[in-house]
């Protein structure tokens, strides 16, 4: 009796370790919950070529990196933001990407995210206040001092030239509108800079680009700080019968900031002549990459990255990647100092849409 009950003892305790040890082979090829941490990225708008780019690439690199994404998107309206961050913390996220428009108000929400101690990433934008794990952008005072130089050669050093300015209570926006108009007041104070603000709205754009050509004809120049001006600023040059080939005297040199397709394309027809490429790309996957590093319990330091970057200290406990963002010409050359590449370049991303 005492020899059966000892068998039955170890047949049970081999058994036991036996339905372990399959447990533990099969944690190693089946990820659990645990393994892919659920994020959210909340995308800024949907209005934009830009924008839908960084939505196309944001689920491809979420998935390269082992992570479960929820979306929302907040129409670029600060309270939509607001709501969308108290959805992302009742669903549990763990990290949480977003591109607040309104960079001073979005303080508060980034406070309460702090205390629940999740992770935050901001794309494209830097708050005013307040920490987040990583700022993700580009230098974007170098697109305002790039559009100038390029502009400021073309023209010689002297005429008229618009700048049709996003919202100056975003970051972008006062980033660009400073650098450029101190790059042209130290570099080329003989141009005249026309500033008009548009709050990113295209159509804003256009009806102040048509004013400003109104009342001075010789303008010569117009620096848009992003593409969501590019239709609107190429009709109106064209009604005026100002869209003509870059070797006309009637040329208007246009700069943008973006680098999507239709910028590419309008650069090597002779529409526009040059921008600055904003890695959209890049944009989704150091987002992601940095809230998975945020959650893994990483950290970083000021200093070169091993793509292509570098990151700053903005101010105490907060940290920028800026990324690489080339001035776009149609002949690659340098201008005023400033290296461009040429508008078919293959390592443009906006070259590389499927």
């Amino acid at each position: 009796m005492r020899l059966r009950t000892a068998l039955c003892s170890v047949v049970s305790t081999l058994s036991a370790l036996a339905l372990l040890s399959a447990c533990g082979s099969g944690s190693t090829t089946s990820p659990s919950a645990s393994d892919t941490p659920l994020v959210g990225v909340d995308y800024p708008r949907s209005d934009t070529d830009f924008w839908n780019s960084y939505i196309k690439y944001t689920p491809q690199y979420a998935k390269e990196l082992g992570l479960d994404l929820k979306t929302t998107n907040s129409q670029n309206d600060v309270a939509k933001l607001t709501a969308n961050a108290q959805t992302f913390i009742s669903q549990g996220v763990k990290g949480l990407a977003m591109a607040p428009q309104d960079t001073a108000a979005i303080a508060p929400t980034l406070a309460q995210l702090e205390a629940k101690k999740i992770p935050v990433v901001t794309v494209d934008t830097r708050p005013d206040t307040g920490k987040v794990f990583m700022v993700v952008r580009a230098d974007n005072r170098a697109y305002g001092e790039k559009a100038c130089q390029y502009l400021g050669t073309k023209l010689g050093g002297k005429g008229k030239v618009v700048m049709l300015q996003g919202d100056l209570s975003s970051i972008n926006g006062r980033d660009r509108t400073e650098a450029f108009n101190d790059c042209m007041k130290k570099n080329y104070p003989d141009i005249k800079v026309f500033g008009e603000a548009t709050n990113w709205d295209g159509a804003v754009a256009a009806q102040k680009l048509q004013t400003r050509l109104t009342q001075h004809p010789d303008i010569k120049g117009v620096y848009m700080q992003s593409s969501f001006a590019l239709s609107g600023t190429l009709q109106v040059l064209k009604q005026r019968g100002l869209l003509v080939d870059p070797k006309d005297k009637k040329h208007v040199f246009v700069v943008s900031n973006d680098g999507i397709p239709e910028e590419l394309k309008s650069i090597a027809e002779g529409k526009i002549d040059a921008t600055v490429s904003q890695p959209a790309d890049l944009y989704a996957k150091y987002a992601l990459y940095y809230l998975k590093a945020a959650i893994d319990g990483k950290t970083f330091k000021p200093g070169k990255t091993d793509h292509d970057s570098t990151i700053i200290q903005v101010r105490d406990g907060l940290l920028e990647d800026q990324l690489s963002a080339p001035l776009v010409t149609a002949d690659g050359g340098t201008y005023g100092g400033v290296p461009s590449v040429k508008s078919d370049d293959k390592s443009l991303w906006g070259n590389n849409l499927g």
